[in-house]
């Protein structure tokens, strides 16, 4: 049953138009559009889960604003109950939806709008990658050989894969790249990596990676470098800019037809490939980090760790003796 907390819009007699937007100022200071659509998003949930009202407006965002500390916390502890309880979401989505709401909240203390805090409120701790298994080399082998080499398709297709392996690129990363970005003669790509804002960073391709992209741009014959790198071919959306969604896909279409059983996605492959990397370095953490781009090295030992099954590794040791 949905918490009633909050009053409907209309009875909000003391507050007019004229109150401020908080949510909007936001969102505008949020400079990735997947940010701000991410935010968005988890606190349209929270106020449509304390009000039934599919938007928040300003009216409703400054009733919740309004409350005593104690009413805030019990709402916000509620509604992270319903999360869990009713709804049965992972921790990373919970607690980016409490980080959201509490965004909000440090924003309206700045300005003077609210009068409490929701720093008692914690999120859960999170095992990160706890899984960094992908598929090996010669897995990947045979995705390779899947692509048509000979039609535009086959071509687009060879070349993401490439990328997403020699590279171990994020969709997202492919996704935005426009063919402006590319300087072929110097074999880099500037790409938008994650968590940089607008500012791109050159990376440098391999050959065989600048070999398939030009083999796709070639034959794709467009010549306003203003376009995306790799466009969706189907009837209906020819031209447009592929879209994650569609290179998920088309990972998990190749993977099937490769016959490989694991459910393979992007990520997974940039997985694959970070793991690879390691084995080829004899686990050079510092040198695998230039290709992952892992702000923090003690992600890349927890892959290494993975690599080498460091756990089993004591465990037959333990086991030996008793």
């Amino acid at each position: 049953m949905k918490t009633q907390a909050l009053a409907k819009p209309e009875k909000f007699g003391s507050l007019t138009c004229e109150e401020p937007d908080l949510l909007a100022q936001l969102l505008s200071d949020k400079r990735s559009p997947e940010t701000r659509r991410g935010y968005a998003r988890d606190l349209r949930d929270f106020f449509r889960f304390v009000t039934n009202v599919d938007e928040p407006t300003p009216e409703v965002v400054q009733a919740f604003l309004k409350l005593d500390q104690f009413q805030a916390l019990s709402l916000v502890l509620r509604y992270k109950s319903h999360l869990y309880d009713e709804r049965s979401l992972k921790e990373a989505t919970v607690n980016r939806r409490l980080a959201a709401i509490k965004s909000l909240v440090r924003l309206a203390l700045q300005l003077g709008q609210c009068s409490f805090t929701l720093s008692e409120i914690k999120g859960d701790k999170i095992v990160r990658y706890r899984d960094t298994t992908g598929i090996s080399k010669e897995a990947y082998r045979k995705m390779l050989a899947i692509p048509d080499r000979n039609t535009l398709n086959g071509k687009r297709d060879y070349a993401i894969l490439r990328l997403l392996w020699d590279n171990a690129l994020r969709r997202g990363e492919i996704e935005k790249a426009d063919i402006k970005d590319l300087d072929l003669s110097e074999r880099s790509l500037l790409i938008l990596g994650k968590g940089k804002g607008q500012q791109k960073q050159a990376i440098t391709l391999s050959r065989l990676t600048v070999e398939a992209i030009m083999d796709w741009l070639q034959a794709r014959r467009e010549v306003d470098v203003t376009q995306p790198l790799f466009i969706a071919l189907d009837r209906a959306y020819y031209g447009h800019r592929l879209t994650g969604t569609a290179i998920y896909k088309l990972v998990d279409g190749i993977a099937v037809s490769a016959g490989i059983n694991k459910k393979l996605s992007p990520h997974r492959i940039r997985h694959s490939g970070i793991t690879a990397a390691l084995d080829a370095t004899n686990g050079d953490v510092r040198k695998v980090q230039k290709l992952s781009r892992h702000a923090d090295l003690n992600t890349l030992m927890i892959y290494d760790d993975n690599r080498k099954d460091v756990q089993g590794e004591i465990s037959d040791l333990l086991s030996e003796l008793v």
